[in-house]
């Protein structure tokens, strides 16, 4: 019975492990699976959608597909600020459909291992963490790993929806 806890441990632990995109958001570092990652695009057209969430930036015309954009600033409550020459969208997967994240910067892919990530500080009972895949550790600084499903889980289906 213990090896069968200590397994299933391993392999939570083994899933968190591993290669991430991190990005700038407000001067804090962010980092994302590099596997949901489907592509990082500068800043181009964006179309906006009425009577979508304030979150929600628009759709772009990704070479003929049609994908919405979510402003992550916006969604974590962060004042929004103008778009620079270093703001870009990072395309990503999310449970089958790909959608845009505004970031206002690409860092770089570091390789984060276990030993390396912490579970996400308790922060009390009104503060929901679940996105929070951990907090890694590496390179002296602490970036914030996403689980970007549950960021931008419950959207993307019914964005989508809207949106096409």
């Amino acid at each position: 019975m213990e090896e069968r806890a200590a397994a299933a441990t391993t392999n939570t632990e083994a899933t968190r492990a591993g290669k991430y995109l991190t990005f700038v958001l407000a001067d804090e570092v962010y980092g994302l699976e590099i596997l949901k990652v489907r592509e990082i695009i500068g800043m181009m057209p964006i179309t906006d959608v009425p009577r979508t969430p304030g979150y929600v930036r628009g759709v772009v015309n990704l070479r003929g597909k049609v994908i919405p954009v979510v402003d992550l600033r916006s969604k974590f409550g962060m004042l929004t600020t103008e778009d620079t020459e270093e703001t870009c969208i990072i395309v990503v997967d999310v449970n089958g459909v790909e959608m845009g994240t505004l970031v206002d910067k690409v860092s770089e892919v570091l390789d984060i291992d276990e030993s390396e990530i912490e579970d996400a500080p308790a922060l009390g009972l009104d503060v929901n963490t679940d996105f929070i895949l951990g907090m890694g550790k590496a390179h002296e600084k602490v970036t914030i790993l996403l689980n970007i499903s549950k960021v931008l889980g419950g959207d993307s289906e019914s964005l989508s929806n809207e949106l096409m």
